[in-house]
């Protein structure tokens, strides 16, 4: 069976720690599925905090997941204090992706990667919109930092 690759970005433009609560645990004992979707929902939300953006205002318009690639690399378990890295990339007309890298500490290894592909969205035209420049400049922005 084939699997899914992902290209993951050589640089994260910015970092936030989560620890994994026991409501994120599954029957297997380790993280499930589900729960690390939300996981890098809470670190998408944390990201747009940080460029002063909300999902609901990204710029003008709100924002859309239109998609989802996650990689599981080992077991999340209870407890464990997890460092999710975020970069931007890929903006085009109307979306881009976030790339998501999840790092256990208690490993020091990469325990997931995950991509969400995300459409700006104008909800009271109920109608896809351009990626606003505000979020492009201050995506950019928070790359130059970087340098």
């Amino acid at each position: 069976m084939s699997r899914i690759k992902l290209e993951m970005p050589e640089i994260f433009e910015f970092s936030t720690k989560i620890d994994v609560r026991i409501t994120d645990i599954n029957y297997g004992n380790h993280l499930g599925n589900d729960a690390l979707l939300s996981l890098i929902h809470e670190a998408r939300v944390r990201y747009l905090n940080k460029i002063n953006l909300t999902e609901m205002d990204a710029g003008g318009c709100g924002i859309i997941m239109v998609d989802s690639i996650i990689l599981y690399k080992t077991e999340i378990h209870y407890g464990d204090n997890l460092t999710i890295d975020i970069s931007v990339n890929d903006i085009s007309g109307t979306g881009c992706d976030f790339y998501y890298r999840i790092m256990s500490e208690k490993t020091s290894k990469t325990a997931a990667q995950a991509k969400t592909g995300i459409t700006f969205y104008n909800y009271d035209a109920k109608k896809i919109s351009a990626v606003p420049n505000v979020f492009i400049e201050r995506v950019k922005n928070l790359k130059s930092h970087l340098s």
